[in-house]
């Protein structure tokens, strides 16, 4: 077999142990080393001074990610490689053994890389996902909230829609205080705007839902729980702060390029754009990318006969913040999605027709900013546009077997 590198390294990474099998044409050398950043910079300056050209390691959790930060700084070509694409021979299965099997492939050429972004992408991917994180704890905790108000016997989430809002707070803060609202004092909440104007309840209906009964207890954990919130919502902002900042211009030209698709907010934008970038260049077509996120359906025929086409794992960020912008995007009738999302729902089911609302959601992301061109959506009647008379035709058979005959028009 024909060797593609005649001087790499397979690395096998742990958590406190890095081994590496040097391969240099026929010979090979295995040391190992520790996890710290000295020991990792002795790596580094081992394979350098072999000539290395390129060294492959398994993506075993977060573990990989300071060596190729180090082997990164120091100008030395490196991948990660799913663990799943390169098993050894089962009952074979040393430290040793497995850098040596890592090296073996790599010199043949047998391994297929990983998308690694650069540092500053990385960087601001660590930053959308933990907002992201941030933005599920605060809806965990809102949840806590209403069940806790609910234990109160108090039905404020009949009465207002957005229980983190500011309508909401300020009347939560009254009911800590434990005093009762009756008529008198509904004028004078309502007066200072404390109680919203805008709220489509009747008086009778807001006093009953407000007045609960709360013990001394329940006082204290919602005000533990609701300094929590505030909390949450600071860094939140603060995280969007950072984003914004940290964000290059060519990365924010992309981000609201994309955003003229239904369905994609800012956020959204955002979070797809610090697991894609602005380089299209490493995905060869649309289809590519696709699959690479996991939103095209999966190969699986033996015997000429296709069997589950379920979609594979892909990247976890980008294909649950696509699937979300779907459930946004058919809400709006005017639009292809809508279209899109009726068709295959009524005989595929809504959740297989929400990931390929997301799966055409991300074919024009990527030749949006591929091709530098504008989003022009295809209409909500894109489907009635073709075979208009074999339609036609269909439905009258569709009639006609209903005992719906056509009336006959005198000539």
């Amino acid at each position: 077999m024909e060797k593609v590198y005649d001087k790499c390294c397979g690395i096998d990474v742990h958590k406190k142990l890095i081994v590496a099998c040097f391969k240099c044409g026929k010979k090979q050398e295995i040391r190992q080393f520790g996890a710290t950043t000295r020991e990792l910079l002795e790596l580094a300056d081992w394979l350098k001074e072999g000539g290395c050209m390129m060294a492959a390691m398994e993506s075993t959790a977060s573990y990989w990610k300071p060596l190729y930060n180090i082997l990164e700084s120091c100008d030395l070509n490196a991948m990660v490689v799913n663990a799943r694409h390169m098993k050894a021979v089962p009952g074979r299965k040393t430290d040793v053994k497995d850098a040596e099997w890592i090296a073996e492939l790599l010199q043949h050429g047998l391994l297929q890389a990983s998308y690694i972004p650069d540092k500053d992408q990385r960087e601001l991917r660590e930053l959308v996902r933990y907002r992201k994180s941030l933005v599920g704890e605060r809806s965990r905790e809102l949840n806590r909230l209403q069940k806790m108000l609910e234990g109160a016997n108090i039905k404020i989430s009949g009465t207002i829609t957005d229980i983190n809002g500011k309508s909401a707070r300020n009347i939560l803060e009254h009911i800590l205080t434990g005093k009762q609202i009756d008529s008198a004092k509904y004028d004078v909440l309502y007066k200072k705007k404390i109680i919203a104007h805008n709220l489509k309840a009747s008086k009778e209906q807001i006093i009953d839902d407000l007045n609960g009964v709360m013990s001394d207890l329940q006082r204290k954990m919602m005000r533990i729980l609701l300094n929590h919130l505030d909390e949450l919502n600071a860094h939140i902002h603060e995280l969007d702060d950072d984003i914004d900042n940290f964000m290059k211009p060519e990365e924010k030209r992309a981000a609201k390029a994309i955003q003229e698709i239904p369905g994609i907010g800012e956020t959204s934008a955002q979070a797809v754009i610090s697991v894609i970038g602005t380089d299209m260049g490493r995905f060869k077509t649309d289809g590519h990318i696709c699959a690479w996120a996991g939103l095209c359906p999966g190969n699986n025929e033996s015997a000429d006969r296709r069997r589950s086409g379920k979609t594979r794992k892909g990247n976890a960020l980008l294909r649950e913040t696509l699937v979300v912008c779907a459930h946004s995007a058919v809400k709006n009738k005017s639009t292809y999605f809508s279209a899109q999302f009726a068709r295959i729902s009524a005989h595929r089911g809504k959740k297989r027709a929400y990931v390929a609302v997301a799966h055409s959601m991300l074919i024009a992301i990527y030749h949006i900013i591929k091709d530098g061109v504008i989003y022009q959506d295809l209409g909500a009647d894109y489907y009635t546009r073709f075979n208009r008379e074999r339609k036609i035709n269909a439905y009258l058979k569709k009639l006609k077997a209903l005992g719906w005959e056509a009336p006959v028009v005198a000539v």
